[in-house]
């Protein structure tokens, strides 16, 4: 469609230019802003008392963990994968998530995603933090994740509250 001039805008000349709607999709993917503070809600909430179980009752100690860091983080990343998975396979939604709004959906049902799904994000979504393609969710169009992508899921705006 030609762009509107301000000299036919100036005489009512308007033109109506077709956008996508909510209506159309049935969603709207999150903002980044939005879920970068639910993953940083949920850095807090389940994060940080899994790694202060991990540095001070298993490893007795930041020297400890420091001795064996990389099996320090499998024991860390493990049961958060697995909590989040617990999260999201019972309503769609991780507590930094419900915090903003926020919902999990699989785009082609764009209902809540099957078990092995999530499953799937969760691993997908360990990697790309580890391996820095989460660089990838700034230069989307979309709006979604490396792993959102893959496993054909979508962080969106939860349409119920």
């Amino acid at each position: 469609m030609a762009k509107q001039r301000f000299r036919d805008t100036k005489k009512g000349k308007v033109t109506k230019v077709n956008k996508p709607t909510k209506e159309k999709k049935g969603y709207i993917v999150a903002s980044k802003r939005d879920y970068f503070k639910a993953l940083l809600t949920d850095s807090f909430m389940l994060l940080m008392p899994i790694m202060y179980i991990v540095f001070y009752i298993v490893f007795s100690g930041r020297e400890g963990f420091a001795e064996h860091k990389v099996l320090g983080w499998v024991y860390i990343l493990v049961p958060l994968a697995l909590i989040e998975f617990a999260f999201l396979s019972k309503s769609g939604q991780t507590p930094g998530m419900k915090a903003y709004n926020l919902k999990l959906i699989f785009l082609p049902t764009k209902q809540k995603p099957p078990a092995t799904t999530i499953l799937l994000r969760q691993i997908l979504s360990k990697l790309t933090f580890l391996t820095f393609t989460w660089i990838f969710v700034f230069f989307n169009k979309s709006r979604r994740t490396l792993a959102d992508v893959i496993a054909g899921t979508a962080i969106v705006y939860d349409n119920k509250s």
